[in-house]
């Protein structure tokens, strides 16, 4: 004889998070192909500056939606982390754009989105990871398009970003695998928050 258990949960108002999530990436990368159609327009400079907005946004939105208020702990180290090392090292660097302004390197737009996309994805899994990821290097791509930072700095920023939340957040209520290792053993434990 074994015992089971089931756990019957709503996920009506997570799906309608993710739904949502989904659809506006669609609908903001869908605005920026008509703007850059129209001469002039800039679609992909300003949906990027939309984006490194809404990731966040959305990252805090989720905390909110899961009623998960360790997570909203971890999102704000996860971005003070991020801020203070992005802008500690933009204004101490204080580098040259490429269309000749200032303080390039890291990309800050880089960095917020990035903490955003690794934050979604350590917390709450890949089905909000892949489309925080696909978004935050939109984001990038589209600082290099607009020549406002060159490749590297947009790397550094992405990697900022990614190392910040990494540190901070922990997986909610999902699986998670750790490697073990003492003097006497090694292997891999898992684990599963309830």
């Amino acid at each position: 004889m074994t015992n089971e258990l089931f756990v019957s949960v709503s996920n009506r108002p997570l799906l309608f998070l993710q739904r949502t999530f989904v659809s506006l990436l669609i609908t903001v990368i869908f605005g920026t192909t008509v703007a850059q159609a129209v001469p002039g327009g800039g679609g992909t400079k300003t949906t990027g500056d939309v984006l490194q907005i809404v990731l966040p946004v959305t990252a805090a939105g989720l905390t909110i939606g899961y009623k998960d208020k360790p997570g909203a702990w971890q999102l704000g180290e996860s971005v003070l982390l991020s801020q203070a090392v992005t802008y500690g090292l933009k204004y101490g660097l204080d580098n040259r754009r490429p269309n000749g302004g200032h303080y390039s390197m890291p990309s800050g737009h880089s960095s917020i989105s990035f903490t955003a996309a690794e934050y979604m994805r350590k917390r709450y899994g890949w089905q909000y990871g892949i489309p925080a990821y696909a978004a935050a290097s939109f984001v990038a791509f589209s600082r290099v398009d607009a020549r406002e930072h060159r490749p590297e700095d947009v790397l550094a920023g992405a990697g900022i970003g990614i190392v910040s939340s990494y540190i901070f957040t922990k997986p909610y209520k999902n699986w998670k695998i750790e490697p073990q290792v003492s003097q006497t053993f090694w292997g891999l434990s898992l684990t599963r928050n309830w």
